[in-house]
């Protein structure tokens, strides 16, 4: 597919956001690649024997992204932005589901198709980052919106910065400190 520039993306966002379905059916396959490869680029630095499958994380995500009534987002990086927090919510409510059905009950639905697997150890993986996240988003929650952005949904520091409206050098500085931190926090607290 050839590469469109990301105006074009923006523009389709904006009619979209304004009740054109045409726009939507346009933007769709657009986004739902670039999705595609964010997903992968998420799933890649899972374990080797993780089966959660790459496209029942995107069409889940997408869905919740289509589904919107009156979609707001302002440019292609906070489309993107909002993917990835949904990619991490899809991700943790999974994670959790699981593991309650593994202790026996209080199972959630949960929409991803019945192949998107997470391993007990992965789980256990996915609600610890996300209640380390809730940590860091309690003592800066500008931090946390960089780990989001940067893990779940794969932007690049320019990408990030356009999203949070601060400079490339302090996205670059919040991603370092927080790598830190959240590692400290992982080991100390498993």
């Amino acid at each position: 597919m050839p590469s469109v520039s990301p105006q074009r993306v923006t523009q389709l966002l904006a009619d979209w956001s304004h009740g054109d379905d045409v726009a939507l059916a346009e933007l769709t396959p657009l986004v739902y690649e670039e999705l595609r490869r964010l997903a992968h680029h998420f799933m890649e630095g899972q374990r080797p024997e993780h089966t959660l499958q790459t496209t029942a994380l995107v069409n889940e995500a997408y869905l919740r992204l289509a589904g919107q009534t009156r979609p707001n987002f302002t440019n292609r990086s906070h489309f993107f932005a909002v993917a990835a927090r949904a990619m991490r919510q899809i991700l943790v409510n999974y994670a959790k589901s699981n593991r309650a059905q593994k202790r026996g009950g209080g199972s959630v639905r949960i929409e991803l198709d019945e192949a998107a697997i997470l391993s007990p150890e992965q789980s256990k993986e996915i609600v610890d980052l996300h209640e380390a996240l809730e940590t860091l988003a309690t003592l800066d929650s500008r931090k946390a919106q960089v780990v989001e952005l940067k893990y779940f949904g794969g932007l690049n520091y320019d990408e990030m910065a356009e999203v949070l409206k601060i400079s490339r050098i302090t996205v670059r500085r919040d991603w370092e400190f927080a790598k830190v931190w959240l590692y400290t926090e992982l080991h100390h607290s498993g």
